[in-house]
């Protein structure tokens, strides 16, 4: 029996919106001062129409670009709202919160390195505004720089210590981090500050996830979706926790309900397909899987989960071009490797199948299973001797592994140490007592 890897569900990755800062004085421009009523009351094309007015009495008035870009940015006008910060930061190279809220744009558009250059200006015309540390900490988390970030929430906290966003944004850092203790206090903290906010309890049930409480996560995620019923990605959540405890039906309620609510949620798909999977409805999973692989081709993950689904099936020359497609995707992808090897087997291409479990060990050297995987490849070809290293060094590395002990006893036989193969079958059935039967 070959040792693949299977589905396994996933929460939501840490994502939370862009921090607004507040804005500048009104000019005594009559326009900008209207556009600003209008702002306030939500009416934002009205605002930039009167900002735009404002601009052609006086096309040298900072803070008109500066509130008409703030309308833009309300509109979803990304590059409209950083051209006018640009405008009214050359009008007024000082212009402290245009260079925050321009930051806030690019962070918006995925420039994070130009937010980061903008909210590095701004803090050195305002020193101690949080917001903008609070901004720069999640610019720098989107580069990979959590230890940078966490600096930046440091200091916003200092600034402001009842800011629950930065005690959020530092959690989902530390998060990323794997300090997941330290991130279940600063969840818990930022729902000290604000018990209503649902996205800290969603954030708060994933930690809990991770550190293996799956049942606090669930209760998170109830009241995450009792103060927001439409949160997808809380039902997406749950579901993986349902999905841990081995409520797979409760999990496809939840996954469900997520894709209701987001038809283009790649995860859900995959998650709801995994779930599918582990109750045997591989046709299901290979539904959901392609699905998602139509939300996101380039998805590697997603392909290696519709390889696993068609190997459950037999079909495994489709399971080894999904795995193929993951590997180019990934290059680095030991896990496919490995499966892919193990469809090569099932086909009887057992020197193919030996190929992909080298690779994997290559990126993987402590993957038991691809030894494992590699030593039976080895037996089937009579390659008794190298079947036992592939067996032993599988033993190293997981030393209840029954089924090696089982099989390195059987090639021991076949090379007449009856000794030693009595040895691993004893210790095999010590591991496993049903070994023998299955």
């Amino acid at each position: 029996m070959f040792k693949k890897l299977t589905a396994v569900a996933f929460g939501a990755l840490f994502i939370v919106s862009l921090a607004v800062s507040p804005s500048v004085n009104a000019a005594d421009n009559p326009f900008v001062k209207s556009g600003k009523a209008k702002f306030d009351e939500g009416d934002y094309r009205g605002a930039v129409a009167d900002y735009s007015r404002a601009i052609e009495l006086d096309p040298d008035d900072a803070p008109a670009y500066y509130y008409r870009g703030n309308a833009k940015y309300k509109l979803g006008d990304d590059e409209g709202t950083i051209a006018d910060y640009g405008r009214a930061i050359e009008l007024n190279p000082e212009y402290a919160k245009a260079y925050h809220n321009r930051g806030n744009a690019k962070s918006k558009l995925g420039d994070y390195e130009g937010a980061i250059a903008d909210y590095d200006r701004a803090l050195e015309l305002m020193p101690d505004y949080a917001y903008t540390y609070n901004n720069r900490g999640l610019a720098k988390s989107e580069l990979g720089d959590h230890y940078g970030a966490i600096a930046d929430y440091d200091r916003a906290i200092e600034l402001k210590p009842e800011y629950g966003a930065a005690y959020s944004l530092r959690g989902i850092a530390k998060g990323r981090l794997g300090d997941h203790e330290g991130a279940k206090a600063d969840f818990d903290r930022a729902l000290e500050l604000d018990p209503e906010d649902a996205y800290a309890y969603n954030y708060r049930g994933n930690v809990k996830s991770e550190l293996r409480d799956h049942e606090g996560a669930i209760t998170d995620f109830d009241r995450a979706l009792e103060l927001d019923p439409d949160y997808a990605k809380a039902y997406n959540n749950r579901g993986s926790a349902k999905f841990n405890l081995g409520d797979h039906y409760g999990a496809i309620a939840d996954y469900s309900r997520a894709i209701e609510l987001n038809p283009d949620d790649a995860d859900a798909y995959n998650n709801r397909g995994s779930s599918k999977s582990d109750l045997g409805d591989h046709y299901g999973a290979i539904a959901d899987y392609s699905r998602a692989i139509e939300i996101n081709p380039d998805a590697a993950y997603t392909y290696f989960l519709r390889g696993v689904a068609k190997d459950d099936l037999d079909d495994y020359h489709g399971a080894i071009a999904d795995y193929s497609r993951a590997i180019e995707l990934d290059p680095d992808y030991a896990d496919a490797y490995n499966n892919r090897g193990s469809s090569k087997s099932d086909l009887g291409d057992h020197y193919g199948a030996i190929a992909d479990y080298s690779r994997a060990i290559e990126l993987d050297p402590n993957d038991a299973d691809a030894y494992y995987n590699r030593g039976l490849a080895k037996d089937d070809l009579d390659d008794y001797y190298g079947a036992i290293a592939d067996y032993s060094r599988a033993i190293e590395l997981n030393p209840k592994d029954a089924d090696a002990y089982y099989n390195r006893g059987g090639v021991k036989s076949n090379l007449g140490d009856q000794d030693g193969a009595a040895a691993d079958r004893k210790r095999a059935i010590e591991l496993d007592p049903e070994i023998e039967v299955r």
